[in-house]
């Protein structure tokens, strides 16, 4: 997975970024999307994404994790017909994440689990929103709320 990380805290250890990385192509891997697949990962401060909340969702507080995808086809232009071996070859970019640090810290000292495992949860929970995952229905929660957990608990980061 070609992924880039944006540290807007300047705050972030060398450990959380390789964590970030690792899991994210470990979740690419797992549900089976091309090698070439493009996003980024953006940590903010709760200031931050609290603006961001209140300008893109209309919601006044801050969050944890807002997932930005990148829809390719919205019926509007005429598609791009590729050959099998050139849509392959061709980077496909689903989207931007963004995580609050301060959140993170927060939610794992009232969850009671390490700051990894929240970190883990809301970027993964993030990167499943940007592959067509929600949590609307409880049939879609169920499902989502599954593959994460499965993730999480594969990669090594259990409750």
């Amino acid at each position: 997975m070609d992924l880039e990380i944006f540290d807007e805290t300047k705050k972030v250890s060398q450990e959380w970024l390789t964590l970030i990385e690792q899991l994210l192509d470990y979740a690419g891997k797992y549900i089976e999307l091309p090698d070439n697949t493009e996003m980024s990962v953006t940590l903010v401060d709760n200031e931050k994404i609290h603006a961001i909340n209140k300008e893109y969702r209309g919601v006044d507080k801050a969050t944890d994790v807002i997932s930005f995808a990148i829809e390719e086809d919205d019926g509007e232009d005429l598609p791009i017909i590729l050959s099998d071996e050139l849509a392959l070859e061709i980077p496909k970019n689903i989207g931007d994440i963004f995580v609050s640090i301060d959140k993170v810290k927060e939610q794992a000292e009232y969850l009671g689990h390490s700051q990894e495992r929240e970190l883990g949860f809301l970027v993964v929970h993030g990167f499943l929103h940007l592959n067509g995952y929600d949590h609307m229905q409880p049939d879609d929660e169920k499902e989502m709320f599954g593959l994460q957990r499965k993730i999480l608990d594969a990669y090594g980061l259990k409750r």
